[in-house]
């Protein structure tokens, strides 16, 4: 396994050059794949579940009956907090070795882990899930699909569900340097010509990253 910042500017180079492709998500397999095995080589892979999703969570308290989603769910550590917490959880992430390794490393899994393309998982599953988790998979794919990735997201909501987003931002609207490609404040709104209102949002303290936590709810 090459050295830490190798890996992290190979990963930059394969995702630069899928801004190119008409499928600018295909990397994400190819990360994975070559991580062989190795969680240490996947560099949003925490091993565990966000810190900021688990004390969102606190604030919620347990539920039975909710259907979750998340999205690019990656190892599955997030998925599995919300199944902890009583959700009937459904994670999909377009690289098939990533649920490979979340259903190897959670074998008795309440979740349902599949293998889906974003924009046609949206098509398929319209107004499905009560909350939707996503964790700064948007800021990963270029600005050139920003649109229809937040319309997508935004369409798996059913009335009065809530979205929880955790992302980075930026301050102006030029294009970033990416990637990642952090979410402008005028990206961000609109969320809202979707259905979409938001709820709250805060800056977590103790991150040196330009993190935002939102919250949104479809209005009935």
């Amino acid at each position: 396994m090459s050295e830490p910042q190798s890996r992290r500017e190979y990963i930059r180079n394969i995702a630069t050059k899928a801004t190119e492709d008409a499928n600018p998500s295909r990397w994400f397999e190819q990360v994975y794949t070559t991580a062989e095995g190795e969680a240490d080589a996947i560099p949003w892979a925490l091993m565990q579940p966000n810190p900021h999703l688990l004390a969102w969570l606190d604030q919620r308290g347990p539920n039975s009956s909710q259907r979750a989603l998340v999205v690019g769910c990656g190892l599955g550590d997030d998925a599995e907090a919300l199944a902890e917490q009583g959700y009937q959880v459904t994670a999909f992430d377009i690289s098939p070795t990533a649920i490979a390794w979340c259903k190897e490393r959670f074998p008795n899994s309440s979740v349902n882990y599949q293998v889906a393309d974003l924009f046609e998982f949206a098509q398929t599953h319209s107004q499905a899930f009560d909350l939707v988790f996503e964790c700064r998979t948007i800021q990963a794919l270029p600005l050139k699909v920003r649109q229809p990735t937040l319309r997508a997201i935004c369409q798996f909501l059913a009335p009065n569900g809530t979205l929880f987003l955790i992302t980075n931002i930026r301050e102006d609207e030029a294009e970033p340097d990416g990637p990642p490609w952090p979410l402008s404040e005028s990206e961000l709104q609109q969320i809202s010509q979707h259905g979409l209102q938001e709820v709250q949002r805060h800056r977590p303290s103790g991150t040196n990253r330009p993190t935002l936590c939102l919250e949104y709810q479809r209005t009935s």
